[in-house]
């Protein structure tokens, strides 16, 4: 555990120190999930049986909140670049397969854009054009939904085979921190094995920060070791470990770093598949709260502050702040039961 870490297992309990999955409640057996039936719920609209590879044979994977990664482990950068130039933005997200570690000592079969978890963020301006090609290198069709467009579902966002790719071309009209995912039935599942992303398009006269930091929030519900999430577990929202930018607890082990005193923003979107959030920064007092889309609390308003921000699946925003002195601060949903799980971390602060 990190300097620092202390202060998470106050906030945590004692079962985050222990190794306990659920601050406190022992382990207990999930019911199988759904095997192949035909239902078209657990069918690809190119009739790929997702009970028949979700991974049903054998324990699902166990995540431990007290165990550490192992050397090879390397944090998601969760430093946002700046909004590109140009208007016109051509990005290509080729689906693949892969096994990663989602936890310490949990390795999963993941379903990713570009080989991320999340996908890249991607960035822009009310009114950029996005041109985005698709490529299926995987084994089972897949899509992309951009939740920041506007286009007719059933031609942009549609279904394409293994071997395939389509353009996905929109204007972004509307600012706001937007998901995107794989929508693809039983979209639960495709989002459940990593298939999702955030866009940011800026508010117009967005205010210049000293550091940007981008959260994605979402659920793992653990199949088998190397094998796909529970598509029975997903349906049920029973899942075992919540993780910001893919990987659960990442941020304890190699914290976040800021100075006193500089402007902070932090993006924050929940891709659920089902789990909200109440994001909020020990030892902070947000002065700016931007969600969907819309000023919440901005820095002029000199009488309020907020603590937190809450969010639905598929919802995004940020907030603004400083941090007041040198110190460790934990930054984490206060949805206390899925921080136990994953969706916690540190930030250290120097001096300025």
């Amino acid at each position: 555990m990190v300097a620092g870490g202390l202060a998470l297992v106050l906030l945590l309990g004692a079962a985050y120190a222990a190794g306990d999955r659920f601050a406190g409640e022992p382990a207990t057996a999930h019911a199988p999930g759904p095997t192949a039936s035909g239902d078209p719920h657990l069918d690809t609209e190119d009739g790929h049986d997702h009970g028949a590879h979700e991974g049903t044979e054998g324990e699902p994977a166990v995540y431990d909140p007290g165990a550490a990664p192992g050397p090879q482990f390397r944090a998601r950068d969760a430093t946002l670049t700046p909004t590109p130039p140009g208007r016109e933005h051509r990005i290509t997200l080729t689906v693949r397969e892969s096994v990663r570690e989602v936890a310490p000592g949990v390795r999963q079969r993941t379903w990713t854009y570009n080989d991320m978890l999340p996908g890249p963020t991607l960035r822009g301006r009310v009114g950029d054009r996005f041109v985005v090609t698709l490529v299926n290198e995987g084994s089972t069709g897949h899509s992309v939904d951009f939740h920041a467009s506007q286009v007719a579902p059933n031609a942009q966002m549609r279904s394409i085979k293994p071997g395939e790719q389509l353009t996905y071309t929109f204007t972004a009209q509307r600012a706001g921190a937007f998901m995107y995912h794989c929508g693809s039935a039983p979209a639960v599942h495709h989002i459940g094995n990593g298939m999702f992303g955030a866009i940011i398009i800026d508010p117009p006269r967005l205010a210049p920060v000293d550091q940007e930091f981008v959260l994605v929030q979402s659920e793992l519900a653990l199949g088998p070791q190397d094998g796909l999430a529970r598509l029975g577990k997903l349906y049920r929202a029973e899942y075992d470990a919540v993780t910001f930018n893919g990987y659960a607890g990442q941020y304890r082990f190699a914290p976040l770093t800021a100075t006193t005193g500089s402007r902070t923003r932090i993006w924050v979107v929940d891709a659920g598949p089902s789990a909200p959030t109440s994001f909020h920064v020990v030892g902070t007092v947000f002065d700016t709260v931007y969600k969907e889309g819309a000023y919440v609390l901005r820095p002029d308003d000199t009488s309020g502050g907020a603590q937190s921000l809450d969010l639905a699946p598929a919802q995004g925003g940020f907030v603004e702040f400083a941090f007041p002195a040198p110190g460790e601060y934990p930054m984490l949903t206060h949805r206390f039961a899925d921080a136990t799980r994953g969706a916690s971390g540190l930030f250290q602060v120097a001096p300025r």
